[in-house]
């Protein structure tokens, strides 16, 4: 919203609150009532400087790359209970591919690889010699959360998700400065640590009142590696019907090296 609409309609309000009680004989009040408005004009205009200055600074931190490659031990829970750990093995052209090999930890087999580009989906089972073809809404039918391709390359690099660029909100405590913003699918309030305003945690609470859906999103075990501020340790809680609950250790990691994403399909995999 316009900043001079916002200075403007709050003095009308001002203005009307107090001129019908408005004389000749009163203009000490009205001198008062007047520096009131400036007062309280000033005190708005600091706080959108002071959230500027801050997303600004907490854009700063915002990682834009090439490629990106890693290796992540995950731990993964859901209705069923805890689940045997994976490991990923992860590699990103920006805007263009993701490819994944998930591999059973105890017994170092790789279990899956899929390749992910802006449009689908495809799954490789290479215990059960299947191939699925799928478009990127089933990514939204398995976490029940409405990824596309950048929100999903994003989670991975560590960039903040279903952020909106507007802010309606920003409180700053010992612990945390936060900021709140409410975009098409949520209400997202992020907490930023208050020394050099890096990403802490992300709580997205669903715009639609009739659905339950939340997802908290925490970030920590920070390096900075050739400049980039980036979070080692990741922590993910979806919930609805059922809650989910993911852990991401990256034991190493690698931005802007030269690397290639094959993906080929064996001829005798069944299609399913």
């Amino acid at each position: 919203m316009n900043k001079l609409f916002i200075y403007t309609t709050l003095i009308v309000l001002i203005v009307l609150n107090y001129s019908c009680k408005t004389t000749k004989n009163n203009i000490n009040k009205v001198i008062t009532k007047k520096d009131t408005i400036i007062n309280v004009v000033q005190s708005i205009n600091d706080s959108v400087k002071a959230v500027e200055s801050i997303v600004k600074k907490f854009n700063a931190h915002y990682i834009d790359f090439k490629t990106f490659n890693a290796k992540i031990k995950v731990d993964y829970e859901d209705s069923k209970g805890k689940q045997p750990d994976i490991t990923a093995n992860v590699r990103i052209i920006k805007d263009s591919a993701i490819w994944i090999s998930l591999s059973a930890t105890f017994l170092n087999v790789e279990v899956f690889r899929i390749y992910v580009n802006k449009d689908s989906i495809i799954l490789l089972n290479k215990q059960q010699k299947e191939v699925q073809y799928r478009s990127l809404d089933y990514l939204q039918e398995v976490t029940e959360i409405p990824f596309d391709y950048k929100t999903l390359q994003d989670l991975l690099i560590g960039n903040p998700i279903f952020l909106d660029s507007t802010i309606v909100a920003f409180k700053k405590t010992n612990e945390a400065t936060l900021l709140s913003s409410l975009g098409n699918y949520f209400k997202h309030l992020v907490s930023l640590s208050n020394d050099n305003y890096l990403l802490m945690h992300s709580k997205l609470d669903d715009i639609d009142i009739s659905r339950s859906r939340t997802a908290a999103l925490t970030y920590s075990g920070y390096e900075n590696k050739d400049g980039i501020n980036f979070s080692t340790h990741r922590e993910i809680t979806v919930s609805e019907k059922n809650k989910l609950d993911i852990q991401l250790n990256y034991k190493s990691y690698d931005f802007n090296k030269e690397l290639s994403v094959p993906f080929n399909v064996p001829k005798n995999y069944k299609r399913k």
